[in-house]
């Protein structure tokens, strides 16, 4: 069963590395030809392996490569045919990709600067050109052009998702580390392709860095100022989170709800006055959407924000299906997100998602909530966080605490060691780790920036105004703080760099959640464990990120039926979309047929289809809190946390059986809501 699967597996990779034209430059008998001659040189070679890389290295060769004879000589000269030559090769290619990577990712980082720091002066035209500028979007057609790429792919050759579920489970760590090398390469993309992708994210993510609306100049149809400080929110996160904190005991805290909801459903609808983005010169009636003047004295003529949200998606899907045309066996950014990225079928991650959005449990949580609020549930209230043990504790206290602990994005940095002992790392472990992460003032809501190599420091940054960070910044960093954990421990504590990283995204946001469950207790609030309402709080959570995602999933399915869809229609597709969803999962419980509310993720716009990795994150994180709770000490905590994240880039399901003992599976988390609410 292996060996037929091994050379289906050697098809499937033979498609997926078919030069653009689809038409072999190698010839079968020279590809027997390289064959006959390694294996006659070299008697003892693995010959399944061997006829593997040769076929993967014949179906990547292109004619700027040179001669069936150049092909035949290079595969013969360069096969690795023992394992110590092949481990002298991997080491120094391991050695190249990590200097190569670590050096334009701090030049990009450099570049970035402006466009995404407080403090680094304000970005000129000449800032937002260069944030899309990718140094590394030509090094692989560069490696092609050395040979370098060919080499790697000869005595690497990459293997099929499946091949490495099934194969892999009897892998070695340096078997493991030898499939990943053979991922490198294994397409031939143009750099200028590449480039053009990164150069539309980079636009996108710049858009939203700067959407922000000013709340103490919204006002409600009687003409009060619900909000009476200066408040600057990003859409969607910071409006979001504002919209959560309101489920304490303030005043307004309900109507402040209501108003928050009113203005995401002018973004997603765009149907926002364009002059009160980013701009505190006018006074807004989210209700009516009649603007005003600074001193409210006339209504002003102010024309709706184009579809700009909508233009910068299709402005990504142009430069994916650049990408697509080089792709024959994965020819649409969908296949690969799921296929490759995530290394998920979508068709298993649609029925995860499906099964909790549909289940009872979700139902009986709805209505304790409802009986906790003596109200029927409104649309927003998919963010209820009266759950959180923070939902007890006033917001203001929480951010007079945090501004007096971290004025300064450096004083968050000193603390980190103290943080992570009191999580149960040792001194030594904790200083080792803090000593590799930088926190930076950022001018979006916050995000964590990976060490791509081991010469330069992870980065957290998140937002800090002129009186220090207020809680909702706070609770990002610590968020963004769980990623760079995982990020240093997966790259400094790895056998093979190969095996750096994790699985997929959603497995640095499980380590992002572990920490972000434990922001109070990293705040002197006492221990937070996984209590019965921790156990609500996720799973409502899930139910509200998973329908998010299916509306990520089903827009881009979308694009791809109607690849000539302009903005206007690409908005209108969105807006029914996130209605046909709601009205599928979310009206019976929170009301309102057609509501578009799950299209306001931010996420949508410049991160293109990086939405389904939250929810498998929150999965995943769950799997992990109760295998976690199995610790008697937070030092056995902080040994077991270290000891999964460890394993590195293996498959989701590998890592996940060698994490928990078993696969991703919502059946946890429903089998701990019905205890909890029995």
């Amino acid at each position: 069963m292996k060996k037929g699967l091994i050379i289906a597996g050697i098809m499937t990779i033979l498609m997926a590395c078919q030069n653009q034209s689809n038409t072999p430059m190698i010839s079968e008998a020279s590809i027997q030809q390289a064959l006959t001659s390694i294996v006659q040189s070299h008697p003892n070679v693995d010959s399944l392996l061997t006829e593997r890389g040769v076929r993967q290295v014949a179906a990547l060769w292109q004619q700027t490569d040179g001669t069936e004879a150049d092909f035949v000589e290079l595969v013969t000269t360069h096969y690795a045919a023992t394992a110590e030559e092949r481990k002298v090769l991997f080491d120094r290619l391991s050695y190249i990709l990590e200097q190569c990577g670590q050096s334009a990712d701090l030049l990009n980082n450099t570049l970035q600067e402006p466009t995404t720091l407080v403090g680094k002066g304000e970005p000129c035209v000449v800032d937002w050109i260069i944030s899309g500028y990718s140094p590394i979007a030509h090094f692989t057609e560069d490696m092609f052009a050395n040979k370098l790429a060919h080499i790697c792919v000869l005595n690497f050759p990459s293997y099929t998702l499946e091949e490495k579920n099934l194969l892999g489970q009897e892998w070695t760590r340096q078997e493991w580390a030898y499939a990943r090398m053979g991922e490198v390469f294994n397409t031939r993309i143009p750099g200028s392709v590449y480039a053009h992708s990164s150069q539309a994210m980079s636009e996108a993510e710049n858009y939203i860095a700067g959407y922000n609306i000013m709340m103490h100049c919204l006002r409600n149809e009687e003409g009060e100022q619900l909000w009476q400080e200066p408040m600057a929110l990003l859409s969607h996160w910071n409006l979001r989170d504002e919209l959560k904190s309101n489920y304490a005991n303030i005043p307004n805290a309900h109507e402040k709800q209501e108003m928050i909801y009113q203005v995401m459903l002018r973004i997603i609808r765009q149907e926002i006055p364009e002059c009160v983005v980013n701009n505190a010169d006018y006074i807004w009636h989210p209700f009516s959407n009649n603007v005003q003047d600074i001193k409210g004295s006339k209504n002003q003529e102010c024309g709706r924000e184009p579809d700009t949200r909508y233009q910068k998606i299709i402005d990504i899907f142009h430069a994916m299906q650049q990408i697509d045309t080089y792709r024959p066996d994965a020819p649409s950014h969908v296949l690969r997100t799921f296929n490759e990225d995530l290394e998920i079928p979508q068709s298993e991650i649609e029925s995860l998602f499906i099964q909790l959005l549909q289940s009872d449990e979700i139902k009986a949580v709805a209505q304790i909530i409802r009986e906790r609020l003596g109200r029927d549930l409104r649309p927003y209230d998919i963010w209820y966080d009266g759950f959180k043990s923070r939902s007890s504790v006033s917001e203001d206290l929480l951010t007079s605490q945090t501004q007096s602990r971290y004025p300064t994005a450096k004083a968050f940095e000193k603390d980190m060691p103290r943080m992570l002992t009191d999580l149960g790392f040792s001194q030594d472990k904790a200083q080792e780790i803090a000593a590799h992460i930088v926190v930076e003032a950022a001018r979006g809501s916050g995000h964590a920036r990976p060490c791509v190599g081991r010469n330069q420091p992870a980065r957290l940054r998140t937002r800090i105004n002129d009186k220090g960070m207020d809680y909702k910044g706070y609770n990002i960093a610590v968020h963004e703080f769980g990623h760079n954990v995982e990020e240093v421990i997966s790259l400094y504590d790895i056998d093979y760099y190969t095996l750096a990283g994790i699985p997929n995204t959603g497995f640095t946001e499980a380590s992002a959640f572990l920490f972000q469950q434990r922001d109070l207790q990293l705040l002197g609030h006492g221990k937070q464990i996984m209590s019965r309402d921790a156990t609500l709080d996720i799973i409502w959570s899930m139910y509200e990120i998973m329908g998010v995602s299916l509306v990520d999933m089903a827009m881009w399915q979308w694009l791809y039926d109607n690849p000539k869809a302009n903005a206007a229609q690409l908005r209108e597709a969105v807006i029914a979309i996130a209605g046909d969803i709601w009205n599928k999962y979310y009206a019976p419980l929170l009301g309102e047929q057609d509501c578009p509310l799950l299209g306001i993720y931010s996420h949508m716009i410049g991160y293109a289809l990086y939405l389904p990795g939250y929810p498998i994150g929150q999965l995943v994180q769950f799997q992990l809190e109760e295998h976690l709770a199995k610790c008697e000490t937070p030092a056995e905590f902080a040994q077991e946390y270290t000891r999964i994240y460890q394993q590195g880039k293996l498959t989701p399901d590998a890592w996940m059986r060698g994490a928990v003992g078993e696969a991703i599976s919502v059946e946890p988390i429903l089998k701990a809501v019905r205890k909890a609410i029995n």
